[in-house]
């Protein structure tokens, strides 16, 4: 690879991972740390605060398609700074919350700015400088992105501890229009694939019909929302199913942190694989070790060889599925359509990530660890299914292509 090249992907590396990991961490991660310290405050319970990453989910799900449209039209730089002004504005909000009104305005604001700013939107500011070839970028970038909660969570702390919460969410804003909107706007490289060209760019990588198409977006949208179901479902209940099964305390700490660092592993590995990585594979084989881990949690107990063997399974699988998301539409769609498929398949992936916890906190409450691992299983062959059909789909359309002739 050419130095110019490199240098730019290391350049738009840089910008994405920072106005990232500030997007995520002064968000969603946030309530991770400042929740419990809000809740009281404002007189709200704990439930009722932290139904602000529901209410951010629920927004970014709907705003997802209209972001597509966004991405399509002014590329993804523009949409990642009106992002970093929106943000901004939803954490001004929280900063001057005096109840719930105000409070459940501002996580709308921030739902707002998550559909523009954070995922779907980054990676396609990968595409569009980096064409087809953006696989290994995006899955660096989701590396650094990976870890927000781990940068963020010690800042936030200290900035509690030292300011007061309201000033810690005035300078989260401040990083905002500070950091992340002059980052968006002017260190980005310059786009190689624009949104009103023709011609090559709008050629998928796999020659599908209009209902082909359709069917293609409609499997991966499937096994996606599925999936993310699933991780997003358990992870806030990781630890309660250990200590159901008898894990003590500790080792089930233990066990929640190995299930993180095997997650990065996973996304570490995607990216050494680089252009030389398949999506769909990568899918098969995530959502496959995700399958194969719950019935072998669900007969633990508390041994530890099979809990290790668990988390190893899981979190490794949950780790590749999460980069197979990410890039999926770029195996089946051109790159310059890459934005506007993401965004519209962020819509059911968000409503997921968004009840998930409650369902399967409220299946673990009433019924057990059993039930749930049950659901999980079932749901990562379904899921798995689909993406079996997807493979099915596209290797029938490359063997349908006609071999070009023999001199």
């Amino acid at each position: 690879m050419p130095n110019s090249f490199r240098f730019r992907s290391a350049q738009t590396v840089t910008v994405l991972a920072i106005t990232q990991v500030i997007g995520w961490g002064t968000t969603f991660d946030m309530l991770g740390v400042m929740g419990r310290i809000v809740a009281p405050a404002l007189g709200l319970p704990n439930e009722v605060v932290f139904a602000g990453l529901t209410i951010m989910m629920m927004i970014s799900a709907f705003v997802g398609p209209a972001t597509g449209r966004w991405l399509a039209r002014y590329g993804a730089a523009r949409v990642l700074s009106a992002s970093s002004l929106i943000f901004a504005l939803g954490l001004l909000l929280l900063s001057a919350a005096n109840g719930i009104m105000l409070y459940a305005a501002a996580w709308v604001v921030i739902g707002i700015g998550g559909a523009c700013g954070l995922s779907a939107p980054a990676y396609t500011a990968v595409v569009e400088r980096e064409g087809a070839n953006g696989k290994r970028v995006i899955a660096i970038l989701m590396l650094f992105t990976g870890l927000s909660s781990t940068v963020f969570w010690p800042i936030l702390s200290l900035l509690n501890e030292t300011v007061g919460w309201r000033i810690t969410f005035l300078l989260c804003a401040g990083l905002q229009f500070f950091v992340c909107l002059p980052l968006h706007l002017f260190a980005l490289p310059k786009p190689i694939v624009t949104h009103i060209e023709s011609g090559a760019a709008d050629i998928g990588p796999v020659a599908l019909s209009k209902a082909g198409r359709r069917k293609a977006f409609l499997l991966i949208a499937a096994a996606t929302t599925i999936s993310t179901f699933i991780t997003f479902g358990i992870s806030p209940s990781l630890l309660e199913i250990f200590r159901q099964s008898g894990a003590s305390p500790a080792f089930a700490l233990q066990l929640g942190a190995a299930r993180g660092v095997l997650g990065i592993s996973a996304r570490f590995l995607d990216m050494l694989l680089g252009r030389r990585g398949n999506p769909m594979l990568s899918a098969v084989m995530g959502i496959g070790l995700m399958m194969v881990s719950f019935p072998i949690m669900l007969v633990a107990g508390s041994s530890t060889p099979l809990l290790v063997t668990f988390v190893l399974l899981y979190g490794f699988g949950a780790g590749v599925m999460t980069v197979a998301r990410a890039l999926l539409p770029l195996a089946l769609f051109s790159p310059a359509e890459y934005g506007l498929q993401s965004a519209r398949l962020s819509l059911p992936q968000n409503l997921a990530n968004a009840i998930a916890p409650v369902i399967f906190t409220a299946i673990l409450d009433r019924a057990g660890a059993g039930p749930a691992l049950i659901a999980c299983a079932v749901l990562a062959a379904l899921s798995l299914t689909f993406v079996l059909i997807l493979m099915a789909m596209v290797r029938g359309a490359h063997a349908s292509q006609p071999r070009p002739a023999i001199s």
